[in-house]
């Protein structure tokens, strides 16, 4: 690999660095490739990617950017996952992919530039999804002003009922 082709591998690798709202490095070492291929589609599904480099190109694009704490962990075999959109869908997809291959160890992670354990990532894999949590919100705004309605339609149903009640009561008295 001359020269050239390592500066360009630093600045996309840079690029994806600075655009990912999740990172995540493991170490992928004995995995076959039918495997990590089934991990490369299933984060590609999610809006995410995994890149294998060098680690001195690692650790190069990854300075001067929001993940420049996770340098110290780019040793041995190592694979980055960049989840680009919804950090909850490529930390579901990882962390599902490490329980079911044991050979994928995931080592440390970043959630927009703030470095996380593993345990920290497991709980965020736990987190429903976007959508999930978009559609919780809006049943509860919808949900306060129906309850506010009911509320205020209840005094007028109420002063409908004792005019009801009374004019059941004169007819039941003048018969």
């Amino acid at each position: 690999m001359n020269r050239d082709e390592k500066v360009t591998i630093i600045s996309e690798l840079n690029d994806s660095f600075n655009r990912a709202k999740l990172t995540v490095v493991a170490d992928y070492c004995g995995l076959k490739v039918s495997e990590f291929q089934q991990i490369r589609i299933e984060l590609k599904s999610c809006g995410s990617e995994i890149r294998v480099a060098k680690n001195t190109l690692l650790k190069r694009a990854v300075t001067d950017t929001g993940n420049a704490a996770l340098a110290d962990d780019f040793t041995g075999t190592t694979a980055v996952v960049m989840g680009y959109s919804d950090p909850v869908a490529p930390a579901k997809a990882v962390t599902k992919f490490a329980e079911s291959h044991d050979k994928f160890i995931i080592r440390s992670a970043a959630l927009d530039g703030e470095k996380i354990g593993v345990d920290e990532l497991i709980a965020l894999s736990k987190l429903p999804s976007k959508e999930v949590l978009l559609g919780q919100l809006l049943s509860t705004w919808t949900s306060i002003p129906t309850g506010l309605v009911q509320v205020l339609s209840g005094v007028p149903r109420t002063f409908v009922y004792a005019l009801q009640a009374i004019k059941d009561q004169k007819e039941a008295g003048s018969n």
